[in-house]
């Protein structure tokens, strides 16, 4: 593969092809790229996590022999232009904007804050240069809490703001939540917390920057769910035209959510490659990936719950604290999301809800595998516990409270309609595969002998992508694009802007098109990661189902329209008498007559028809999300908890999904398996800790603990049947849900375990020591 990369860059210009090696991105990673002449940097990056820049002295690492440059903060600002984070201007989010720079000047804003970056002729060397860098600081009090950066006293993380407040204090309400809270039976009062974790993929963070001064054209080679968005940040932070831009992706190694658009490191390499008109490549290790890529969660959550005396769940009101970490990003954008999804598919009359943002001396706030899922975890917790309060069993609280499948639609409290949403048959799905009656005298059983054996059930819909919003499409992000093109050796070949980085588009978007178009699997290439030739595209949000596979869909059809009309001129026949199928174009009823695709696009590439027959067998294709439609499902888990060790074995975990029409079962199996492998792991294992001083407590996998195959069960999943809502395209996102609801499901389970001692949990990670904790102060009455 590198003597591929090599052979693209030799000389001063760079070739722009199609080389279907290289869009593909087949086997490659952005570690394997090697460039002639090509150079590493490393970054030195603050011990403390708040504090002012006095110094930074860089001459000794200048006289390093193999270190070509350094850049400190002050001098990378003099190379490139200010702006704002791209994700935040492209998808808005609330409040004033924080000022920063690429690199610390100023200050640093928490441990791992990057504040120079060496550039070397090996890793090596560039990182024997950060030790030579000295850096004078003087130390600030850190803001290691959201409680503190509430507090007016709390040391201002950015001067232009004032405060630590990053998303002023807001409130909506959806119904009469006065009347509705003074009307009802009971009202419970929870706090309810979640732990900051994060997305650990594969492989961390990277790019191969080269910019050519001869063209003037800046090429990325970029670990990104979006090359497009990684274009414009580079083009903005560099002042250059976006097609002076290039960005190239392949295999990145998992994300999450957290490789969308670019990073400081990565566009500190970019100035520092234009900088020296030199290849400059950039690999976080895992040491700064779980420092300093990014974090998610850590929201806290004080509910006021309405409830009649029979269970009917009557209004929320809810006021949320998001720790949003040092430097802005998604933290600001999930307020609107969690908002808007908090009723769920529960027939919810009132809803307040109000939110508060705020920065801290941690590592950003990144956008994690389903980002409003905390809306899911709150909901479903405090189901549980008001079903504990008035000695109602969870699972008929639950199917009590459940919108049912109407015609018109019921509406959320929030405004969008419920419609297709199947709820209360896969809450009546995994009861009857869990046997629930058999399972409570198993738990008694077991508990006569001293085992806690608990079952605790969550459900959950997601937008993926969600019904049609009136005036607009349905799809998050609006349109989606794909251009489709019939190849003389009779290959469909699709641009997508998608970056796939565990999804397998390239098997479900093949398998759409070579169904709609009529040739095998194999007679399709799907084309990624490459500005010069996908349209713009961000993988995320799980749209691409519906969205990319509607797209994928309807520009095929429309390909095989203008192949077929071509193929008529040829055949000397109606094209309506033409079809399509295993890769030949023949009369209908007369197979003698097939010719493969393959020489159609021979002949139309030859131009002999003339003028007036439209040869150019290419489309572009847009779609608006047709119809839409909610994901959704409920899980199930059987657990066991061992009451002297704290430990917790999830002994069996079921699921009852709805996802639409199944493109491949075994890669919706496969993303399901992998979000609750993500949940179960965020509940008993995951925690990205802080100490009181800002000091990053999970810097390896010592101490940032990860599941094993050990901690996960076999999970089963069942399929129900769909509600068809649009005429093409049922199929809808899947890749966020196990990850969604697979927190609440575990630790209700826990609960149900430990009701023999009257724990009641109140947050969402729970170790062995944690487990003991409540366990001991149940005992005592605490």
């Amino acid at each position: 593969m590198a003597g591929i990369v090599a052979e693209r860059y030799t000389g001063a210009s760079i070739k722009r092809s199609e080389d279907p090696r290289i869009l593909t991105g087949a086997g490659r990673y952005v570690d394997d790229i090697k460039l002639p002449g090509m150079l590493h940097a490393a970054f030195v990056r603050s011990p403390l996590a708040h504090a002012r820049v006095l110094s930074v002295d860089a001459s000794a690492a200048r006289e390093l022999p193999g270190v070509i440059a350094v850049y400190t903060g002050a001098e990378l600002e003099e190379i490139t232009v200010p702006g704002p984070d791209v994700l935040s201007a492209l998808m808005g989010g609330d409040g004033p904007t924080p000022e920063f720079s690429l690199l610390a000047t100023d200050k640093v804003r928490f441990v791992g804050d990057p504040v120079a970056i060496v550039v070397a002729e090996s890793r090596y060397l560039a990182e024997d240069g950060c030790d030579l860098v000295t850096v004078e600081y003087d130390d600030l009090p850190p803001v290691a809490n959201a409680t503190f950066a509430l507090d007016p006293a709390s040391p201002p993380l950015f001067a232009n703001l004032g405060d630590n407040i990053v998303s002023p204090h807001s409130r909506k309400e959806f119904g009469d939540v006065s009347a509705v809270f003074a009307s009802a039976d009971h009202v419970f009062d929870f706090r309810i917390d979640v732990h900051r974790h994060q997305n650990v993929p594969m492989e961390g963070r990277g790019c191969v920057a080269s910019y050519d001064a001869d063209t003037g054209v800046m090429t990325m080679y970029a670990a990104t769910q979006s090359v497009h968005v990684s274009r414009i940040a580079v083009a903005m932070r560099l002042g250059m035209e976006h097609d002076k831009v290039r960005v190239l992706a392949g295999d990145i190694g998992g994300s999450f959510g957290l490789k969308i658009g670019a990073s400081r490191e990565e566009l500190a390499a970019a100035a520092a490659s234009r900088a020296l008109v030199r290849p400059v490549k950039w690999v976080e290790d895992r040491g700064e990936n779980l420092t300093a890529s990014g974090q998610a969660r850590e929201e806290s959550f004080d509910v006021r719950a309405a409830v009649s005396k029979d269970g009917d769940l009557l209004g929320l009101d809810v006021n949320m604290v998001i720790d949003t970490g040092s430097y802005p990003g998604m933290g600001t954008m999930v307020a609107g999301i969690m908002e808007a999804m908090l009723p769920g598919p529960y027939k919810l009359a009132a809803l307040g809800f109000e939110n508060t943002a705020v920065a801290t001396n941690k590592a950003s706030y990144v956008a994690y595998r389903g980002p409003w899922a905390s809306e899911t975890f709150v909901r479903e917790r405090v189901l549980n516990l008001i079903a504990t309060e008035l000695g109602l069993d969870p699972l008929e609280i639950r199917l009590r409270n459940a919108a049912p499948r109407t015609d018109p639609p019921a509406m959320m409290i929030t405004g969008r309609p419920l419609v297709g949403v199947t709820t209360t048959e896969s809450l009546e799905r995994v009861a009857k595969l869990v046997d629930v009656p058999t399972f409570r005298r198993r738990q008694a059983e077991a508990r006569a002998d001293g085992r806690y054996l608990g079952i605790g059930m969550a459900t959950f819909i997601e937008a993926a992508p969600g019904p049609r919003e009136p005036g607009g499409p349905s799809g998050p992000m609006g349109l989606e694009s794909m251009r489709l093109r019939l190849d003389e050796d009779g290959i469909v070949v699709l641009f997508t802007g998608q970056m796939p980085h565990g999804q397998s588009h390239q098997t479900t978007l093949a398998q759409i098109a070579a169904d709609e178009f009529g040739v095998p699997f194999e007679q399709v290439r799907v084309v990624v990661g490459d500005t010069d030739v996908v349209p713009f595209g961000m993988t995320g949000g799980s749209r691409s189902a519906t969205m990319t596979g509607g797209v994928a869909l309807h520009g095929a059809r429309q390909l095989k329209v203008k192949v077929l009309d071509f193929a008529s001129h040829l055949m000397e026949a109606s094209a309506a008498d033409l079809q399509i199928t295993d890769g030949n174009v023949w009369v209908r009823g007369d197979p003698a007559s097939a010719i493969p695709v393959a020489e159609v696009a021979r002949r139309a590439a030859a131009g002999q028809f003339g003028d007036g027959v439209d040869a150019n067998l290419e489309v572009d294709a847009a779609f608006d999300g047709g119809a839409g439609g909610w994901s959704g499902g409920t899980h199930c888990a059987i657990v066991e908890v061992d009451i002297e060790t704290g430990l917790v074995s999830v002994e069996r975990y079921v699921v009852a999904e709805d996802c639409g029409a199944l493109i491949n079962p075994a890669i919706v199996e496969g993303q399901i398996r992998g979000g609750v492998a993500q949940g179960i792991g965020a509940v008993l294992l995951e925690r990205s800790a802080y100490d009181a001083d800002g000091n990053f407590q999970s810097a390896t996998f010592m101490d940032y603990l990860m599941p094993t195959a050990t901690d996960i069960p076999r999970i089963e999943i069942e399929h129900l049947q769909t509600v068809p809502l649009d005429a093409d395209v049922n199929f809808r996102g899947v890749g966020e849900a196990g990850m969604i609801v697979a927190p609440p499901t575990v630790v209700n389970a826990i609960e149900d375990a430990l009701a023999p001692f009257g724990v009641r949990i109140y947050e969402q990670h729970l170790p062995p020591a944690r487990i003991l904790e409540l366990i001991a102060a149940a005992d005592s009455g605490g």
